[in-house]
């Protein structure tokens, strides 16, 4: 029988929801005693009491991560031991779907479809990658002549801190935490505080597919404290986080105000998508729009927020990208037909009803949406939101949104159309459609980005690396440049005597 709303409803109604925090590989509460509420977007409901962690939990934690790794209980684990562990977990969250997927969508106000068939599986997969990178990753021999060997070998850092955002929670965090693991070291994970759930089990799965204690730690708590104490702790040796560019130069002055651990930077994005005159097939580059900018309620780093049509194929593009806004109207996150779901939280979504206003005050024509929606369930959802008219000058074209709302804006000639897409500090990522396959190369060539699709739009592999230029970050995420984050290079010269 397949699900529905109702039954997912009942489902959720006896999920067993863990708020503690886990350290040294057992629940605590706060040493303060102090929580903070878990609010679900869906309803604006709280659904548990969460431990709000500060520097003194951090401190606990970290020791623990420390004493986990100089006893070699994982860093000095063998490599296909490491990997078979990291591959239990794997199987172990395939195995929880249902619950981790439920707990993801409660949390986070997903659509439980996306949490179901997209974001838990792609967890999963993850960590089976990573485990099995773990023995196929080999060391160097320097080309020292028959005198002398050198040797350069791969040694974990040590303790690393993973900050994560709320739009993926699970999945952010398994960008971080399988490679980090898998070449062996400890590491103290900071959820953020709108959606701590998902962290907390995966901690128990961790272990009971058989992590040693200390090696995983989860700190829920607010960011300005847990967060911060992270940053600058300073027996922290790297930090990998997700987040707004903002709180990203934060963490990289926490860096220096301590112990200049390095610090992994995977920020904030406005993503042009540029659709040239000579685009094949305009259904399909107005459908990767619509999910570009509405998929996740728009709360995803590399959303498709700016959309650049060339003048000759504007309207007819504008007028199926409406059709596609209309089909993705916010729906209750447990209902299986929902396309869009909830904002993350209250002021997420007083956030981007806020820029909506600045569109409107700055002269960019609404053409769709633009207020919040369902306001009978309690819940916080906005409408998908389209401005035409716009120029990149304006503060909805320039700024990070992080909600459903496209800026459309008009070029002429190619050039024209690189100009307006490199003109901001960010460069996450950038798309553009043409049959032109030179075209295609020069554009994709001259966007200051570290992600370009051609022809399509977020489509990716875990082999391949995701990560930003300019102000969008420092570092990648996914396949084996991940790894290369969280290892020190060690040199070793030999002198040989005859």
């Amino acid at each position: 029988m397949s699900a529905t709303l109702e039954s997912y409803l009942t489902e959720v109604a006896q999920l067993k929801i863990e708020g503690r925090a886990y350290i040294d590989g057992t629940y605590v509460e706060a040493k303060s005693g102090q929580t903070f509420p878990c609010i679900s977007p869906g309803t604006g409901q709280t659904v548990a009491q969460v431990a709000s962690c500060d520097a003194t939990d951090v401190d606990i934690a970290v020791a623990a991560a420390r004493r986990s790794f100089e006893s070699g209980v994982w860093s000095d684990l063998s490599p296909k031991d490491r990997k078979r562990i990291l591959l239990k977990l794997s199987e172990l969250i395939l195995q929880n779907k249902a619950e981790l997927a439920m707990l993801e969508t409660l949390d986070m106000g997903k659509p439980i479809n996306d949490s179901r068939n997209v974001d838990i599986p792609l967890v999963a997969e993850c960590f089976a990658w990573f485990a099995e990178c773990i023995d196929k990753v080999y060391d160097e021999m320097a080309p020292v002549g028959r005198s002398n060997l050198a040797m350069i070998n791969r040694e974990p850092v040590g303790v690393v801190a993973a900050v994560v955002p709320w739009n993926f929670p699970l999945l952010m965090a398994s960008w971080k935490l399988a490679p980090a693991l898998a070449v062996g070291n400890s590491v103290v994970l900071k959820p953020a505080e709108q959606s701590p759930l998902t962290a907390l089990r995966l901690a128990e799965l961790a272990s009971q597919a058989g992590l040693p204690n200390g090696v995983l730690n989860v700190v829920p708590g607010l960011g300005e404290k847990a967060g911060k104490a992270l940053g600058l702790h300073n027996d922290v040796d790297c930090v990998g986080f997700t987040g707004s560019t903002e709180v990203g130069k934060l963490f990289m002055q926490y860096s220096g105000q301590s112990n200049l651990k390095r610090v992994w930077l995977e920020c904030g994005g406005k993503t042009p998508v540029i659709v040239m005159a000579d685009c094949h097939d305009l259904d399909a580059a107005a459908r990767a729009a619509a999910f570009g900018i509405f998929f996740n309620q728009g709360e995803v780093c590399n959303a498709g927020s700016r959309l650049l049509l060339h003048s000759s194929i504007k309207e007819p593009f504008l007028e199926k990208l409406q059709g596609w806004a209309k089909k993705m109207q916010p729906g209750d996150p447990f209902d299986p037909k929902t396309r869009m779901g909830a904002i993350v939280d209250k002021t997420q979504m007083d956030r981007v009803l806020g820029y909506i206003n600045k569109g409107h005050e700055q002269g960019a024509k609404l053409i769709a949406g633009g207020h919040q929606a369902r306001t009978d369930s309690g819940g916080y959802y906005i409408e998908p939101t389209i401005f035409d008219d716009v120029n990149n000058d304006m503060i909805i074209a320039r700024e990070e949104i992080f909600g459903p709302v496209l800026s459309v804006l008009t070029f002429d000639e190619a050039d024209q159309a690189i100009k307006i897409a490199n003109d901001t500090h960010y460069g996450l990522a950038a798309a553009v459609w043409t049959k032109d396959i030179n075209l295609a190369h020069r554009t994709a060539r001259s966007l200051r980005a570290g992600v370009v699709w051609v022809n399509c739009f977020d489509t990716g592999d875990i082999s391949t690396p995701f990560g930003g230029f300019k102000q969008s970050g420092s570092g990648r995420d996914k396949s084996m440049h991940a790894m290369e984050k969280y290892v020190d290079l060690k040199m070793t010269w030999v002198k040989l005597y005859p």
